[in-house]
This record gives structure tokens, sequence and C-alpha cells, in this order.
């Protein structure tokens, strides 16, 4: 199901037919790197983070992760762009992840974007919210660009990790 189009990109929701993309993504180097590693090592292992995370927002929130499609390459699936509830988060948090070499072509903002307009105008999401690791530069970089401010280090998760929250009023 079509979310939103930019002049690029065509956005979608994330069904169990993309555990291949996914199980691909979840394993790049950046993704390990700046994520973690989610230990799923299979097309099986990807569907059921599907079913249990994605499928389950878009039910729980009316609102998720979407995979980003190029349009003019046969609708080629470069990464994942969208919303989350974190219990641990004030606000909800925007996120984003691409195979590496679609980095450094601009996608990233073009799809970030257009996921904040439908924060704001679909979702009615009056402050948005993201973290990430200290070292992920590029990250924090397209953060900045569009316009969430840094806020503080906070801990989430359990694993008592020190995150940058960024937020941003719609």
């Amino acid at each position: 199901m079509i979310i939103a189009e930019t002049d690029r990109l065509i956005l979608s929701k994330i069904t169990l037919d993309d555990a291949p993309f996914i199980l691909k993504l979840v394993n790049t180097p950046d993704w390990i790197k700046y994520i973690g590693d989610r230990n799923i090592k299979t097309v099986e292992q990807a569907a059921n983070h599907i079913e249990n995370n994605q499928l389950k927002c878009y039910e729980t929130h009316g609102f998720g992760y979407y995979k980003a499609q190029l349009k003019d390459d046969g609708l080629k699936t470069i990464g994942t762009f969208g919303l989350l509830k974190r219990d641990t988060l004030e606000h909800i948090d925007i996120g984003f992840s691409m195979l590496p070499e679609y980095h450094g072509k601009g996608y990233g903002f073009e799809a970030a974007s257009e996921v904040m307009k439908l924060a704001k105008n679909r979702f009615k999401i009056q402050t948005l919210c993201a973290i990430t690791l200290p070292i992920n530069q590029p990250s924090i970089n397209l953060l900045g660009k569009l316009g969430l401010s840094y806020q503080k280090t906070v801990k989430p998760f359990e694993d008592d990790e020190e995150l940058l929250l960024f937020a941003k009023n719609l």
C-alpha cells in the first residue's frame, strides 16, 4: 500500500514479501555498527521481525516504518523510513536506514522529509524526536538538515548505552 510519493521515491507499507530486503538491510555493516545486530540471519527470521514489529506497529498506532523504492529503477527498495512509538521516549521517533550504495544521493533527506510531512498532516503528531549513537555522524547530519536539534543524552534501552536525543516541533 502506497503511503506517499516524492519526486524520486515511493513510500509503501512493509509486508512479509519484503523479508529478503529486510534480511539484507539489517546485516549491512552500517546497520550493525549504528543500530546493532538483531541476529536476523534467515528470510524466515526477517519475516518474523516484520510481523512482530512493522505489522504490529501499523495495527497499534496506524503508522510505522515504510520501504522507500526508486521510481526510475523498477521500484527497487533502497531503505526504510518511518515513525515509531517507543515506550521509553516521550515523543514519536523518526528513524531511517538505507543500503550503503544509496548513501549521499539525497534519498535520505527526501524520504525522511516526506515522513515528517506524514507525521504532521496525516498523523497529527506535534513533536518528533530521534535517537542516535554519538558516533553516527551521517545520522546526526541528516537530523540537523531535517531541522531536528540536539536536546540531551538519554539511555532508553536496557543496554544502558547513551544516545543523543534530537527533537523538533512540527
